[in-house]
């Protein structure tokens, strides 16, 4: 069975992995010469490789195996989580140095979880690591952020997010066209796990193709998207936004359509623009009557300034 190309090329190392800010790396390879680290809050935008660089930690850390609890808070985010395993998990003596509690996405859990949880992180400070990565580090509590080092991973730009899903792919020895893979980083930008999943999903012929999202069986929808915006067909792009998303993902696509400013104009007056309409759809979205309305009307509002 092939492997996923996020796994093969998953940095390993300090050396391999991609750091935005030379601060950040000096103060990783600190950890890493000192061999230990204090609790972590890791944020950014999905794909940008929070998980990766703690698991990087981990391994150049040489954490062993039964030291190390992982856990997806979306999957598992009631207090329950915090007293059944967290709790067993942390309170028991480490094999090696100390312990490492891996909560990803930890801004989905509840307040009342986050609250147990900071007196799981004081009482087993001494043995226990917590390593949590957010989305979105204002929906977690100011008591977890008072006790972990925050670290923030800035979103590669573009003309690199781009360059990176191309070596892998020449390195597979797939061959694509330029605009074919600009509709995949376009429609996933800055998300650089789902950009990968995706080309390699759809080039298994050796050629990157582009393929409706219907035939996907539910799949991406914002490459449809993409491409009929690009082409034009702004209606069609706008039905197919609207029908397709999901009431929890609306606040995503508001966030795609900022992160991708550049489809709504090249100046930075257009951009100016682009974003004020968004920050506007977005304040509407929380109190309108009829989210679809209002996300169909920031799009169509967005394509205008596209002229």
């Amino acid at each position: 069975m092939k492997q996923l190309w996020t796994e093969v090329y998953r940095p390993k190392t300090v050396a391999d992995y991609v750091f935005t800010d030379d601060a950040q790396k000096q103060q990783v390879e600190s950890w890493v010469k000192e061999g230990s680290i204090p609790h972590l809050l890791l944020s950014g935008s999905p794909g940008t490789g929070k998980t990766t660089l703690a698991k990087m930690l981990m391994h150049e850390l040489e954490v062993d195996d039964m030291d190390i609890l992982e856990i997806n808070a979306s999957r598992e985010r009631g207090i329950d989580l915090v007293r059944d395993k967290i709790v067993n998990f942390s309170s028991t003596m480490p094999f090696g140095e100390f312990k490492i509690i891996l909560l990803d996405e930890a801004d989905y859990l509840t307040p009342e979880a986050q609250a147990s949880m900071r007196g799981v992180m004081e009482a087993n400070h001494q043995t226990a690591r917590f390593i949590l990565t957010c989305n979105y580090p204002h929906k977690v509590i100011p008591a977890i952020h008072s006790r972990c080092q925050g670290f923030h991973i800035a979103k590669t730009d573009q003309t690199e997010f781009t360059a990176r899903i191309a070596k892998v792919m020449i390195e597979e020895g797939i061959e694509f066209e330029l605009d074919v893979l600009d509709n995949y980083v376009k429609a996933t930008y800055p998300d650089l796990r789902k950009c990968l999943n995706m080309t390699q999903m759809n080039s298994s012929s050796g050629t990157l193709v582009e393929t409706q999202t219907s035939q996907q069986g539910g799949g991406e929808f914002k490459l449809d998207v993409v491409k009929l915006f690009k082409a034009g067909e702004l209606k069609q792009a706008r039905q197919k936004l609207v029908d397709n998303v999901r009431p929890d993902e609306m606040e995503g696509v508001f966030r795609w359509m900022y992160d991708n400013i550049t489809l709504w104009g090249e100046t930075d007056e257009a951009q100016d623009e682009a974003i004020i309409t968004i920050r506007r759809g977005l304040v509407q979205h929380v109190s309108c009557a009829d989210p679809e309305i209002n996300l169909s009307a920031t799009f169509t509002e967005l394509c205008r300034l596209n002229g």
